[in-house]
């Protein structure tokens, strides 16, 4: 079986998102964290987790690239039961059988995701559309012979064509030393 690990290939989760996964955290895709909003709303750091994030747990921090990992049963039931306790205990879920149900669903759908090769990188691009909220993922594969896996060495995206999207960090890094 396979899921889904945060990874950092460089800084920039941590001034882009409010709350950076740490590298290594299993991962979920996290769109339910938007149900009851308007993404429309979003700016800055919400909007950037809105965009591109995966939700890693336990931190409840986003991460702009998930991983696909070996995983074995009770590492699922592990997650499973670990973002069940993020839900309810976090996130008000009524009771810890609603809180596993949608966890169970959450887990499923991620391993979904990890149809290819272990060690792959993943990435997400959500819209909000007609009410609704829409994702789509894309991998990213090294171009040529297989090397390590470095930042920026990704050339080749297989998916879904986004449209052209900017996003100003040097705007964001601003924003969060004014913050802090």
């Amino acid at each position: 079986m396979k899921l889904l690990r945060t990874i950092r290939l460089d800084p920039s989760d941590t001034f882009v998102f409010e709350r950076a996964a740490e590298p290594g955290e299993w991962a979920v895709s996290g769109a339910f964290m938007f149900s009851d909003a308007d993404p429309n709303q979003f700016d800055g750091k919400p909007r950037a987790a809105f965009r591109s994030g995966f939700l890693g747990v336990p931190s409840l921090g986003w991460s702009t690239l998930a991983q696909i990992v070996e995983a074995s049963d009770d590492d699922r039931a592990a997650l499973v039961e670990m973002l069940a306790r993020e839900l309810r205990e976090r996130l008000g879920a009524p009771d810890l059988a609603v809180a596993r149900a949608a966890a169970e669903e959450e887990v499923a759908f991620a391993a979904s995701l990890c149809d290819h090769p272990p060690d792959l990188l993943i990435a997400v691009r959500r819209t909000f559309e007609e009410g609704a909220i829409r994702e789509a993922f894309r991998t990213l594969r090294p171009r040529g012979t297989r090397k390590p896996m470095r930042a920026f060495s990704f050339l080749e995206v297989e998916g879904e064509e986004e449209p052209e999207d900017r996003m100003n960090l040097v705007s964001l890094a601003n924003d969060e030393r004014k913050d802090g």
